[in-house]
């Protein structure tokens, strides 16, 4: 029995010690979370500050600064600010002006259209430092690359060219954009953190979705509208879907010459709102409350800068004088007084028939055979 005891308070004393010790390091560890979730906080809010703008006389950028940017830029996912065209121009960015804007934007969206919108997650496929800019690639950029084994040719037998397998269809079709930075001249040394506060015009990297996205390039007037899930007189449909959402019913109608659309949003016995559009603005906003009141609103209520490049695109269509060495058809010295107008009543000019060929006719009977030529 002796030795029985004094073998028990080891054993007993083997298995308390570490149950201690555990139970004083998770308290530790408890009292210590707090401190690193503030420490991880107070570093994500000062990733999102913008830092010290590039003094006017910085070095030229250094080797281990491009491999820097080389590592943490490429292969990043950000949400775009601007919208992209889908061509092999781009996006020139140059101290925080965007080219190209305005009509030019406009002319290239109707021609090619948007390779990527604003709010629209985006990936930097390839990033490359030149003389005094920098060349961004979204999406695996407007034109296709191979990499090395693509470019490598296998002939088999009597000259037979062996095939890989399939090409990607993103090299076949791809439907990128690139973006590049410019400095007045040349690349100066910089942090990544000041590179992405450069890029802030085009590109978001704070941005934690894409509806966070999105908003950050809007209006404050039009954020707070849309985060409320109201709808105001003179937005575009893209707010009104990240205002309400897909609308359950739409309804085309005609009010004389003018062609609207109108979406429903609600049943009653709930508010019912009708949103009608007239293109792509919101012209009028009609709500139905449960108790039968009716409030219509059809005053602008946000002026967005797409309506001012609607209203110069159609100021510019309105005939203008024509200059005096324009092309013309008429002959030296016939005037425009002197063309002949159609008759009242009438669309067009009658224009007299034609007289028949002429065609020579045998001589002699009408019924005498000719004869065979040899």
């Amino acid at each position: 029995m002796p030795y029985s005891r004094s073998t028990t308070v080891p054993v007993f004393l083997l298995f308390f010690v570490p149950l201690f010790s555990f139970a004083q390091t998770h308290d530790v560890a408890q009292t210590q979370n707090p401190v690193h979730a503030q420490t991880r906080a107070s570093s994500d809010q000062a990733s999102t500050q913008a830092a010290d703008p590039i003094p006017a006389n910085a070095q030229h950028i250094s080797k281990q600064t491009r491999y820097q940017i080389l590592r943490d830029f490429e292969t990043q996912l950000v949400y775009a600010r601007a919208v992209f065209p889908m061509n092999t121009k781009g996006l020139r960015l140059q101290g925080g002006m965007i080219t190209p804007s305005g009509e030019d934007l406009h002319e290239a969206l109707a021609l090619w259209g948007p390779a990527i919108k604003p709010g629209d997650p985006a990936r930097i496929s390839f990033v490359q430092i030149k003389g005094d800019h920098i060349h961004f690639e979204i999406n695996g950029g407007p034109t296709r690359h191979k990499k090395w084994y693509q470019r490598v040719e296998v002939t088999g037998a009597y000259g037979t060219p062996v095939t890989g397998g399939e090409p990607d269809e993103a090299q076949t079709n791809p439907h990128g954009s690139f973006v590049d930075l410019y400095f007045p001249k040349y690349v100066p040394e910089m942090t990544t953190q000041q590179l992405r506060t450069l890029l802030y015009p085009v590109l978001d990297f704070t941005a934690r979705n894409k509806e966070q996205a999105y908003l950050d390039t809007l209006p404050p007037k039009v954020k707070t509208a849309i985060q409320a899930h109201h709808v105001l007189v003179g937005m575009n449909q893209e707010m009104v879907l990240h205002a309400k959402g897909k609308p359950p019913k739409k309804v085309r109608e005609h009010d004389g010459e003018t062609q609207y659309e109108e979406w429903i949003y609600g049943e009653p016995p709930a508010d019912v709102d009708f949103v009608r559009f007239v293109g792509d603005e919101v012209v009028r906003v009609e709500t139905m409350k449960v108790g039968g009141e009716k409030i219509v609103r059809t005053n602008r209520e946000v002026v967005l800068p797409q309506a001012d490049k609607d209203k110069d695109r159609e100021a510019k269509k309105e005939p203008d004088d024509r200059p005096a060495n324009a092309p013309s058809l008429r002959r030296p010295g016939e005037d425009s007084q002197d063309v002949p107008k159609p008759a009242a009543g009438t669309g067009a000019s009658p224009v007299p028939p034609l007289p028949p060929p002429d065609i020579p006719q045998p001589s002699g009977p009408p019924n005498e055979m000719m004869p065979a030529r040899d």
